[in-house]
């Protein structure tokens, strides 16, 4: 079968993905691991994580000094878990993307969005060979593409799809996880790959996959901050989580200023080449803008909601608005504030 990335420029991929597997219970504190704790210190946050997020921007951009919290960092290969996690209370706060918050509401589990970012979508990406005749989504039909269930990605698919006049049933959908559906793309066993940076920067960055189409003007760009109901309901646990939602922010504004050195830290973090870092950074990860989770988020995700409910892959409508606590917003600009820029965007 054809191969469309040699074996060594996988590597680094694999290691990130191997890294993001299973659940850590480091501790961090003032100055980082290991380091002190002051008096204020006897309150623990657990809050959840990704190989390469909110911990290493946070360490990256020197926000994890001078904490008056202890911080118990729990790593999860993607945000329906790490969700999961939230809804059983073993952790308290967690990033994830637009989607995962979707599919916990509306299998019941309790959450709520406290925060929100907004990003450019040039990310979230359906990719093909290079020498694909594919050219429109709408020439997808009848093909086979390999999507993760309940991601960002796969309502990109579906609106990427009902935009060319397609549904998902005129297509042959494989649900898989990005390891697994790195190795069926690389390998020729579908002829396209619905994924988010930095998976779409890594296999650009290889120059022989190009993208299809992307998620600009189709996907919201929102990723945002989910909390346990019964951590919010603890006035010590909400103060705390109300600073980590800050000192986020502000890191989110130093990876704007700094995308060569965050791209260096998250290279190390994660085990990704630096280019693929830099190319990720300045395609989606450093175009967020820290917004609020206002009337225009919630109605941009009731309609992912009532997409997914309508296709049977939830088990029931909801109101989004039920899962939604706004006591963070402050006088951040509204959701559907621009995303940041770096210029020219990279190939």
């Amino acid at each position: 079968m054809k191969r469309f990335l040699p074996a060594a420029a996988l590597l680094p991929l694999a290691l990130l993905l191997s890294a993001c597997s299973g659940s850590s219970a480091a501790d961090d504190s003032s100055g980082g691991a290991g380091g002190s704790v002051d008096g204020k210190g006897s309150l623990t946050l657990n809050v959840g994580d990704q190989k390469g997020g909110s911990e290493a921007v946070l360490r990256a951009a020197g926000e994890l000094d001078d904490l008056p919290y202890r911080i118990k960092w729990s790593t999860f290969t993607s945000g329906p878990p790490l969700l999961e996690a939230v809804n059983a209370k073993a952790v308290d706060v967690g990033s994830v993307g637009n989607t995962p918050p979707v599919f916990a509401a509306g299998s019941g589990s309790k959450i709520s969005i406290v925060a929100a970012t907004h990003g450019d979508s040039a990310g979230e990406a359906i990719l093909v060979p290079k020498d694909s005749p594919l050219r429109t989504p709408a020439d997808l039909k009848g093909k086979s593409v390999a999507v993760a269930q309940g991601s960002s990605a796969h309502y990109q698919l579906i609106a990427s799809l009902r935009k060319a006049g397609l549904g998902p049933e005129d297509i042959k959908i494989s649900l898989l996880q990005p390891a697994d559906a790195l190795a069926a793309f690389t390998s020729g066993r579908v002829d396209a790959w619905a994924v988010w940076d930095p998976y779409t920067s890594q296999v650009l960055r290889g120059g022989k996959s190009r993208v299809l189409t992307d998620g600009n003007g189709l996907v919201n760009g929102l990723g945002f901050q989910v909390a346990a109901p019964s951590a919010l309901a603890d006035k010590q646990k909400a103060a705390a989580i109300g600073d980590l939602i800050e000192r986020l922010r502000r890191a989110q504004d130093w990876v704007f200023k700094h995308p060569e050195e965050w791209a260096k830290a998250w290279a190390k973090d994660t085990g990704l080449p630096y280019g693929v870092a830099l190319d990720a950074v300045k395609r989606s990860y450093g175009t967020r803008v820290p917004v609020a989770v206002d009337a225009a988020a919630i109605a941009s995700e009731q309609q992912i909601a009532d997409t997914f409910a309508e296709l049977k892959l939830i088990p029931r409508r909801f109101d989004f608005a039920d899962y939604v606590d706004d006591r963070f917003n402050k006088d951040l600009p509204p959701s559907t504030s621009p995303a940041r820029s770096y210029g020219k965007a990279t190939s």
